[in-house]
């Protein structure tokens, strides 16, 4: 009695270690498969003078990339090796822009549209690849 007691706790004892050993495979394989994003801080902010002849005009804004990162993506090395470039890209992007478009909230939406679209594109043409999941305006200060 004592012998079969011992021997049903181990073969117990095996079958909860093999299904709590299949349950953490598939959960790694899960976290392999799909994507996640972190987000990348583009620091220092921006500080620009926008709106073309006549008055200058500022703008200081602090802008975060929302970045694809596992599922086989290196989204946030692609962002630090590319710094430079996107805020090249970004700094003309923003001095480009009109006393109208930044007064109004339809247009600092467009504004953050059009800078997503233009990190997107350059990131798919140096690196065949879009990391990037959305771009979001930390602080918007505009000094007319």
């Amino acid at each position: 009695m004592q012998a079969m007691f011992k021997l049903l706790t181990v073969l117990l004892i095996l079958l909860c270690g093999s299904v709590a050993f299949g349950q953490e495979e598939e959960a790694a394989e899960g976290d392999e498969a799909a994507p996640t994003t972190a987000y990348f801080a583009l620091k220092p902010a921006f500080v620009v003078n926008y709106g073309g002849v006549g008055r200058l005009r500022y703008l200081k804004t602090a802008i975060t990339l929302r970045v694809k990162t596992g599922g086989g993506a290196n989204g946030m090395a692609q962002v630090r090796h590319h710094l430079p470039y996107i805020r090249h890209t970004l700094v003309m992007l923003l001095s480009q822009q009109t006393d109208e478009q930044m007064s109004s909230m339809e247009g600092r939406e467009l504004l953050r549209q059009s800078a997503l679209a233009a990190v997107r594109e350059l990131l798919i043409e140096e690196e065949g690849e879009e990391f990037i999941v959305d771009l979001l305006f930390d602080s918007f200060i505009v000094q007319r």
